[in-house]
């Protein structure tokens, strides 16, 4: 057990500097995160807008460019760390898989990208509420905090997923950007007059969406939509841990069978001729002699030049 916590600690520090050697999300993050909470609420209009909430089970109105920002921040977390989770996950592969075959536990490297998806999620939804709180008074601001962890969770985990199923980064970005963009625009009462329908509730995001719109609106706990995104994020974090352990299961190398002998005293491996010709592939069936083609281009490559 000692030593199983031991493999833990390391794998999660392993995780941690995997993360924070990605400049580019810190400096996403650092940056690029206040100009947008800040552009998304000074740029649209302030007229009122108005929101269907289902824990309350009514519709609220609010000032449009304060649903703009929650929306617009909600989608910047939620992007940014399922980029995070997806490249960690990505170019941390082949250690993890080195790790694997030396006989580290598959579980530990699991538990460890959960933890590092946590803690990031938790750190991007504080530093998005903190900004946000700038702008306005929310009526729950550790529930606004809350609402951003579970969407940040949730894409988190889709990261994850698509960096143990996918090779290549290009198409994974795509498909984050693509998912998320689907998710929440549909949602936005700014950019779909018609975000009230039912079929809202079935999107990976409503119940984050629902709780932060809940938390600047009124004082009521949305326990109902809180659970729901809680397991919408724990089912997409418990597919990428699944899809992650698949992949780096360990692929124990196959010995090649061995040549048959010989029977006409000649070597089939064509080390005499000096060249690296396989015998199962270039031999000639039954003579035990290299192919010719084989053997003509091992000579010419070991020609010394003339002239």
């Amino acid at each position: 057990m000692k030593r199983w916590m031991a493999c833990l600690g390391a794998a999660v520090r392993f995780a941690l500097i995997e993360q924070l050697r990605n400049r580019l999300a810190l400096v996403i993050l650092v940056v690029y995160v206040p100009v947008w909470i800040t552009l998304t609420y000074t740029v649209p209009a302030s007229d009122p807008l108005r929101f269907h909430l289902s824990p309350a089970g009514r519709t609220v109105t609010m000032d449009g460019n304060v649903l703009t920002q929650m929306g617009g921040a909600l989608h910047a977390l939620a992007l940014i760390v399922g980029f995070m989770m997806f490249l960690a996950t990505t170019r941390s592969a082949p250690f993890d898989q080195r790790l694997v075959r030396a006989g580290y536990p598959r579980l530990c490297l699991a538990l460890a990208k959960f933890t590092a998806l946590v803690l990031a999620a938790a750190v991007v939804a504080a530093y998005g509420a903190l900004w946000m709180r700038a702008y306005w008074r929310p009526q729950q601001l550790l529930l606004l905090g809350v609402g951003l962890f579970v969407g940040a969770l949730i894409y988190g985990g889709v990261g994850i997923m698509l960096a143990a199923v996918l090779r290549s980064e290009l198409a994974g970005m795509f498909l984050v950007i693509m998912v998320s963009f689907v998710d929440l625009g549909l949602q936005n009462p700014l950019a779909n007059p018609a975000s009230d329908s039912p079929l809202m509730r079935y999107l990976p995001a409503y119940g984050a969406m629902q709780t932060v719109v809940t938390a600047g609106a009124l004082h009521l706990v949305p326990w109902h939509e809180l659970v729901q995104g809680l397991l919408w994020a724990v089912a997409m974090a418990a597919v990428g841990m699944s899809a992650f352990a698949l992949r780096s299961r360990s692929r124990r190398p196959t010995r090649a069978p061995l040549p048959p002998p010989s029977t006409g005293g000649t070597n089939s491996t064509g080390s005499g001729s000096g060249g690296s010709t396989d015998a199962g592939i270039g031999s000639r069936p039954g003579s035990g002699l290299p192919h010719r083609a084989g053997t003509t281009t091992t000579a010419r490559s070991h020609r010394p030049p003339t002239g």
